[in-house]
């Protein structure tokens, strides 16, 4: 199994010195609790996104320590003034496989964030967002969409009830986790069936809501997007509660789509035998 969505480092800093930072071999730990072999580290470096900071620097550091189990992505806030060169530093030097978590107070295709994208585009990295309510885009998700049209080289990876909020046709992206049932004709199956670089980043409450909400549903909604779901925890908190563990394991689905959702999916776009 393959984690795409995990953090480390000291992201509630509110909560100190309680919620101490979380460790390597903590992670470590869990994952080999969990049946996972490999993670990705996402750093994060956008005062916006989280109550603390996890550098690019420091996810390499871990990886090079735990080359077997760790990925290290990068994270380059896009109001960085040389954004081109410390992206070309990291991807070049260190091997940065992907980019993400790309959450920050900008619009989705404000032209800062274009600078990013445009990065992706030439290393053909994939790209992970958090899409919190009223931050990046709207309902329908039209700035996601243009930015999908206008990069097609780069994966986007869907993440956070924003994003997720657009699974239903009742998409007003004012409810974290809604409990209703899911309304056919939302923006997703839209996108995914037009855009083939668009990818669901399953973690988190958001991820675990999506898929649990409406079972009947989510059981359609998976068996026609398996190939493109990226089974994750976004793991960052010391005995932090993961859903997504059993949510797997129980999964009504054939063998070759639980492997692609546990596995397969993430390796392609990672680039891994």
């Amino acid at each position: 199994m393959i984690d795409f969505h995990t953090h480390l480092g000291n992201l509630d800093r509110e909560g100190y010195p309680k919620r101490p930072p979380l460790t390597a071999e903590q992670l470590l730990w869990r994952m080999n609790e969990w049946g996972v072999d490999l993670a990705v580290l996402q750093p994060l470096e956008s005062p916006e996104g989280g109550w603390g900071y996890f550098l690019t620097e420091d996810a390499i550091a871990v990886r090079n320590r735990y080359p077997e189990r760790f990925v290290a992505f990068l994270c380059i806030d896009p109001r960085y003034p040389s954004l081109e060169r410390l992206f070309d530093v990291f991807v070049q030097q260190h091997d940065c496989r992907g980019v993400g978590e790309h959450v920050n107070g900008l619009k989705f295709d404000d032209p800062l964030n274009l600078r990013l994208y445009a990065k992706c585009q030439e290393y053909g990295l994939p790209l992970v967002f958090g899409d919190d309510l009223n931050c990046f885009d709207e309902p329908g998700l039209p700035r996601l969409e243009r930015c999908l049209r206008e990069f097609p080289k780069v994966t986007f990876c869907g993440h956070g009830p924003g994003f997720w909020s657009a699974i239903s046709g009742d998409d007003d992206r004012t409810i974290v986790y809604p409990k209703t049932p899911i309304r056919p004709g939302g923006a997703l199956d839209r996108l995914l069936e037009r855009y083939q670089n668009l990818y669901l980043d399953l973690s988190a409450g958001s991820g675990n809501n999506a898929m649990t909400r409406d079972p009947e549903f989510a059981r359609g909604f998976i068996h026609r997007h398996w190939r493109r779901m990226l089974w994750g925890t976004d793991y960052c908190l010391v005995h932090q509660v993961v859903p997504q563990v059993q949510w797997l394991r129980d999964l009504d689905v054939t063998p070759e789509m639980r492997a692609a959702i546990a596995d397969g999916n993430a390796r392609r776009l990672l680039r891994l035998a």
